[in-house]
């Protein structure tokens, strides 16, 4: 039992469960830990209370001396939770948070202390900005970058730590975070769905951007956590063979939550709502230690900021119960992955959903209408999007038979289909509302049902009133699909707009010219448009017909953020400047390569020194039965007894000697991707000529666990990984 494997299960059998409770209702501490409105109505004087309302809602600046009387506030409000330090919170561009934490408290020259906190300190900062990745933006020796407020995202108390929302931009102005594009691309599409709006109702001010994400993620316990260095390096395990029983049964998905797993969920939304989190929704997912949860819809960049949040909390929080939470897209191979579904909408000032239904046909006319550019942006830009969600992980996901293709496509329902259809050729109105559905069940109510049905193998979908697009990475900052998802939306309404303004200009009617571009709009993006199973073969073929974009790996796809129609739309919409792309761009590809390379190193690692050894012992130990049993037995009775054991030996030695070929020419490519200058033909050498050697390795080794003595066996085995005690 010397095993590291069975130290870990030695550990997780004596591990004591950590149960959470508590009996206080949600309502009396939601948002306690949260500098929200209502603090800082409690806590600033009056006129400065409006002056901060007025800027968040309006995107005034706020003037120092108003900055100076919110840091007073927030001070004594942070200071009374407990709060010690405070930071500015961002996210860089290594795709998760930073922060850099300075104590309140300055010294006096009596040898005695204060605490302060003054305007400038919360408006602004200067972290180093040549230590963050910035593909080419700052240089080693150009060290500056600032932090920068952002008021619209209420500030919060972590492990006693005032945390301030900022941007983060360079000295010369780029930005280095994706809070800073968001913010803008929000923006442009807030202007952009208000122009298009007010052909309907000329008393809508702003749009808004809604997300609520669902966060899916699996749990071990921690101790197998490290004993699979696979896990620990990688967040995946890159090799193992199927347990003889995981998901294929579907008892897992939406089953009874395991009492260890639940103590930890509790505890974590009790966190999270402290927090101001507005989590909701918890329950099992397909596969076996695999979870979900959502919040409650919220604007957009609160939300982005609230899931970042999220991830940090689940992780801590899990190590308290003696588990680990894996985010990989693909932690366990031949089992469902884990997406992060980012569902998205748009909603007036005036609380209208612009992607609800309404009661009159205006309503309807203008649901229609922000549907369909919808759609239109989706087409003309399905290649951006599909970019926006690259990664390592994700492409082990994409198109899986568990998540939605690398074939960006949208999903309407077979009645809003059938709507447009109908529109396009002239013919009349179909009322794209609910319906009530009697089944006839004694004692069971009339079932309103929505306007579409739900089609889970599409990348993005229509779900009643949003769209939701399933392709997202679990590990991922939603930052990067909402700043392009919103600036496509922006930049297509504006040229509806523009269209509609030319007919109106001509003497046009007003519903009229709407209606008359929907139809052109209609007839230009229907390509995109499918309502089958995303997962077929048969979609693939259909889908190049159609001209989609089939992008299944991250080096092709991260070539679109590049696209001179790109650079265009983002230049143009002022979300960001080609330098900021190409440096984007260059940071997403060299931490694809680092991840391969780091794969490929683990890989080779415990093929080399872990499991061949293992193998070789094992190997050893029959070739001293097979001579113990030849010097006991006769020749015949010993051939009868040894058939088997000598086919193993034999299976065993084919198997080693192919990992270790494998191995060794898998080295042999990366050395030869490595001498490579150009960083794309780096991520492009390693996908097609180094990838491919994990696949056959993997093969080998699965096999030989099979085979060997469990005993042996050095790694926790999916079988005692996926089911908690």
């Amino acid at each position: 039992m010397d095993n590291l494997r069975f130290k870990a299960l030695e550990i997780e059998l004596s591990r004591k469960p950590n149960n959470f409770k508590t009996a206080e209702k949600v309502s009396g501490y939601y948002g306690e830990l949260t500098f929200s409105k209502t603090v800082m109505r409690e806590y600033l004087p009056h006129e400065a209370y409006k002056l901060v309302n007025h800027a968040i809602d309006q995107g005034d600046q706020i003037d120092r001396k108003t900055a100076d009387q919110v840091a007073s506030s927030m001070k004594a409000w942070a200071i009374e939770k407990g709060a010690t330090h405070y930071t500015h919170w961002f996210h860089p561009l290594t795709g998760s948070t930073a922060e850099k934490h300075d104590a309140f408290v300055d010294p006096l020259d009596d040898g005695k202390a204060i605490e302060s906190f003054h305007g400038n300190q919360l408006v602004q900062q200067e972290p180093d900005a040549s230590s963050f990745p910035s593909g080419g933006l700052r240089n080693t020796f150009e060290a500056r970058g600032y932090t920068a407020w952002d008021p619209s995202s209420p500030a919060f108390i972590l492990d006693a730590t005032l945390c301030i929302p900022t941007i983060f931009i360079a000295y010369t102005g780029e930005a280095l975070d994706y809070k800073t594009p968001l913010m803008k691309a929000l923006s442009t599409v807030d202007s952009a769905a208000t122009r298009v709006c007010n052909y309907f109702d000329e008393d809508v001010k702003s749009v808004s951007a809604t997300l609520g994400w669902e966060q899916e993620y699996f749990l071990v316990d921690n101790a197998l956590f490290r004993a699979r260095p696979d896990l620990v390096l990688t967040g995946r395990t890159v090799f193992g063979h199927a347990s003889a029983k995981d998901q294929q049964l579907s008892d897992h998905y939406f089953g009874r939550i395991n009492e260890r797993v639940m103590n930890f969920m509790q505890e974590f939304e009790y966190e999270s709502h402290r927090l101001g989190i507005p989590v909701k929704t918890r329950h099992n997912e397909v596969a076996p230690n695999q979870f979900e949860c959502a919040p409650v819809y919220e604007e957009a960049n609160i939300s982005v900021d609230h899931n970042q949040l999220i991830m940090h909390l689940m992780v801590r929080i899990a190590k308290h119960h003696n588990l680990t939470v894996l985010l990989h897209e693909k932690p366990f191979s031949k089992l469902n992955g884990s997406g992060k579904h980012n569902n998205w909408s748009l909603k007036t000032n005036k609380e209208q959903n612009l992607f609800s239904p309404g009661k009159t046909k205006e309503d309807n006319l203008r649901f229609l209408t922000f549907l369909v550019n919808t759609i239109k942006a989706v087409h003309d830009y399905g290649g951006l999007l599909r970019g926006h969600i690259a990664s390592a992980g994700n492409d082990l996901r994409l198109g899986a038979n568990e998540a939605p293709p690398a074939i960006i496509s949208v999903f309407i329902g077979q009645k809003l289909t059938a709507m447009l259809d109908e529109l396009e050729k002239g013919n009349n109105w179909i009322d794209p509302g609910s319906d009530e559905q009697n089944i006839n069940i004694p004692k069971i109510p009339e079932i309103l049902t929505d306007n579409t049905d739900r089609n889970r193998t599409s990348p993005f979908a229509f779900t009643g009133n949003k769209f939701e697009f399933r392709a997202v990475g679990s590990s991922e900052s939603c930052s990067k699909p909402m700043i392009a998802l919103n600036t496509i939306m922006a930049k297509q309404l504006n040229e509806f707009a523009d269209k509609v303004d030319k007919k109106l200009d001509e003497g046009t009617d007003k519903n009229q010219a709407v209606m008359e571009v929907v139809k052109e709009t209609i007839t230009e993006s229907k390509a995109v448009r499918f309502e089958g199973n995303s997962y077929s073969e048969e979609w693939v073929r259909e889908a190049e017909k159609r001209g989609l974009p089939n992008i299944p790996s991250t080096p092709a796809a991260l070539k679109t953020i590049l696209s001179k129609e790109a650079v265009d739309l983002f230049e143009k919409t002022g979300v960001l400047n080609k330098k900021e792309l190409e440096a984007r761009f260059a940071i997403k590809i060299e931490k694809y390569i680092k991840k391969i390379q780091i794969e490929g190193r683990v890989i080779g690692d415990l093929a080399i020194n872990h499991i061949i050894p293992i193998a070789v012992r094992y190997q050893n130990t029959l070739l001293e039965n097979v001579k113990g049993l030849q010097e006991v037995l006769d020749q015949k009775t010993f051939t009868g007894l040894s058939k088997n054991q000598v086919q193993t030996i034999k299976d065993i030695s084919g198997h080693i000697q192919e990992i270790k070929d494998n191995v060794t020419a898998m080295t042999e490519e990366r050395k030869i991707a490595n001498k490579m200058e150009d960083h794309e033909k780096m991520a492009f050498a390693y996908n097609e000529k180094v990838i491919p050697y994990f696949s056959s390795i993997r093969y080998h080794i699965d096999k030989l666990e099979l085979l060997i003595d469990d005993e042996l066996w050095p790694l926790p085995k999916y079988r005692e990984l996926l089911f908690l005690k």
